[in-house]
C-alpha cells in the first residue's frame, strides 16, 4: 500500500535535489517535479482513504461510547477526521465513503472478500487517480446501482477508471454525466424534468447595476448558449480582422463583457426588428441522435456545446421548432472530399468534423469556438481539403500544434475515426499519443 507513496516521494526528492545542485529547474526537471508531486498527492489520498475507513470502522454505532470518535471527544468519525486533518466535513465524508468502498471486506463467517469497487481501489492505490476522481466515480456507481445490472456497473467502473487519468475535474464531470446517460437512459427524462422544475432567473438592482442570477436546464439553455457564443465568436473575429488593433478606439472588451453585450443584443433584437445584419455569426443549435431513437422515441440525444444529454421527447420538441441541423451530410450529393480543388472546408465538412471531434479536438472547447484546420498544411505540405486531413481546433490549440511540434493522427475513416495527438519530445520523450476529440468522452465507443 505504501510502496507507490514511497516511489512518488523518491521521484520528487530526485527532482527537487536538482534545484539545490544546479539552481533553477529546467523545463524537463520542472515537469518531472510537477508529475511526481501529482502522483504523491494521489498516493497520499489513497492512504488517507484507507485510514478514514479504519477510523469509521472503529467508530461504528454499535460500539457506543467505546467507539474511537467518541472516545476522542468527537460526535462522529467525520468530525474526528476533519479536525485532525484540518479539512472540511465534506472532504472528510468523501474520504470515508471512498475508503469504505475500496477497503477489503469479510463475510459473516470471516472469509475475505474483495473491495466493493475493486477497479477504483487498484487505480487509487497505484496513484493513477486521486480522491476527486475516485469520489465522483463511486458516487455515480452508487447512484445508478438500484437501476442497472451489476455487469454493466462493473464495465462502467473499469472504463471510467481507465479514462479518468489525465482529465481535469471539469472534463471528468463531463465524462461522468455522459456515463450516467449511457448506463441509465431511462433516467434521463425524469432527471431532466427535475432540472427543468428548478430553472430560475432573478434580477435585482444594486450600486447602479442590474444583476442577473439564473440557471436553466439543457433544453432551455441550448439556444441561449449557442446565440451568445455565436455573438462572441463574431466579435473576436472582427477584432482579429481589425486594420488597427492597437488604435485607441480598438475593441478591448473581456470575454465576460462580450457575453453581457450578447445578452443585451438578443433582447434588443427581440424588441425591435431584424435588419438582416445579425452579429450571431450563423449560430445554431445542433441536436444529435440516431434515426432509430428519433422514430422509436427511445434513448437519448446530445446538443453541441452542452454536456448534459437530453431525452428523445425534448429532442423532438426542439426538432419541431425548426432549430435542428442534421449531422448526416452529403445527402444532396455534396462533395465531402474536395482534395486540392479548394482551400477552405465546406459547411457540410465542418459538420462532419464536429460529429467526429465534438469541438476543439485537443482541449474540448465547443464547436462554435473551433475551426477546421488542415493536418498536413495546405501550403507547406500541399495538404488536401479532405475529412481525413481536417481537425477542429480552437485558436490556442491551433498555435500549440503548429508552433510546438505536436503531430495529429487520424485513426479510422469518417465520423467513427479517432483523433490522436502525439506530443513533441520536449513534452514527452516517449511521444505516447493522447486520445482527443469526441471519443475521449464516449463510453459507448
Amino acid at each position: 500500500m505504501l510502496a507507490p507513496l514511497a516511489e512518488a516521494l523518491t521521484a520528487l526528492d530526485t527532482a527537487w535535489n536538482a534545484v539545490e545542485e544546479a539552481g533553477d529547474l529546467t523545463r524537463a526537471e520542472l515537469m518531472q517535479a510537477v508529475t511526481a508531486m501529482g502522483r504523491l498527492r494521489r498516493c497520499s489520498d489513497a492512504v488517507q482513504a484507507q485510514l478514514a475507513a479504519a477510523v469509521a470502522d472503529e467508530s461504528r454505532p454499535e460500539l457506543g461510547t467505546d467507539g474511537l470518535a467518541k472516545e476522542q471527544g468527537f460526535r462522529s468519525p467525520v468530525q474526528l477526521l476533519a479536525a485532525t486533518t484540518g479539512s472540511s466535513a465534506g472532504d472528510a465524508a468523501r474520504f470515508v465513503r471512498v475508503g469504505e468502498a475500496t477497503a477489503p471486506r469479510t463475510t459473516l463467517t470471516g472469509q475475505p472478500r474483495p473491495a466493493k469497487r475493486t477497479f477504483v481501489q487498484r487505480a487509487l492505490r497505484a496513484g493513477d487517480i486521486g480522491m476527486p476522481a475516485a469520489a465522483a466515480i463511486i458516487a455515480l456507481l452508487d447512484r445508478i446501482a438500484p437501476r442497472v445490472e451489476q455487469d454493466r456497473i462493473d464495465e462502467a467502473e473499469q472504463t471510467l477508471v481507465q479514462q479518468a487519468p489525465g482529465l481535469t475535474a471539469e472534463q471528468l464531470g463531463k465524462l461522468i454525466t455522459r456515463a450516467e446517460a449511457w448506463l441509465d437512459p431511462d433516467g434521463v427524462a425524469p432527471r431532466a424534468e427535475e432540472r427543468r422544475a428548478e430553472r430560475a432567473l432573478s434580477m435585482h438592482q444594486r450600486d447602479g447595476m442590474l444583476h442577473f442570477h439564473g440557471a436553466v436546464d439543457a433544453e432551455s439553455g441550448a439556444p441561449l448558449k449557442a446565440a451568445i457564443e455565436g455573438y462572441v465568436s463574431r466579435q473576436f473575429q472582427a477584432r482579429h480582422d481589425a486594420v488597427s488593433p492597437d488604435a485607441p478606439d480598438a475593441d478591448r472588451r473581456t470575454l465576460r463583457q462580450m457575453q453581457a453585450d450578447a445578452l443585451t443584443y438578443l433582447a434588443e433584437h427581440a424588441l425591435g426588428c431584424d435588419d438582416g445584419r445579425s452579429p450571431l455569426g450563423g449560430a445554431q443549435v445542433v441536436v444529435r441522435m440516431t434515426l432509430d431513437d428519433l422514430e422509436g422515441g427511445t434513448g437519448t440525444a446530445t446538443i453541441d456545446g452542452i454536456d448534459q444529454p437530453i431525452d428523445i421527447t425534448a429532442a423532438r420538441r426542439m426538432a419541431a421548432d425548426g432549430g435542428i441541423v442534421p449531422w448526416v451530410c452529403g445527402a444532396d450529393g455534396e462533395i465531402l472530399d474536395l482534395g486540392r480543388e479548394r482551400r477552405l472546408f465546406t459547411k457540410a465538412q465542418k459538420l462532419m468534423l464536429v460529429e467526429r471531434d465534438g469541438g476543439c479536438a485537443m482541449c474540448g472547447l465547443p464547436p462554435g469556438m473551433a475551426k477546421a484546420h488542415h493536418i498536413r498544411w495546405w501550403g507547406r505540405d500541399t495538404g488536401r481539403t479532405d475529412l481525413d486531413n481536417g481537425v477542429l481546433l480552437c485558436t490556442s490549440c491551433h498555435h500549440r500544434v503548429h508552433d510546438n511540434g505536436w503531430d495529429v493522427v487520424i485513426d479510422g475513416v469518417g465520423i467513427a475515426a479517432k483523433v490522436w495527438f502525439i506530443p513533441p519530445p520536449t513534452v514527452d520523450p516517449a511521444r505516447i499519443r493522447r486520445l482527443g476529440g469526441r471519443a475521449r468522452f464516449d463510453l459507448a465507443a
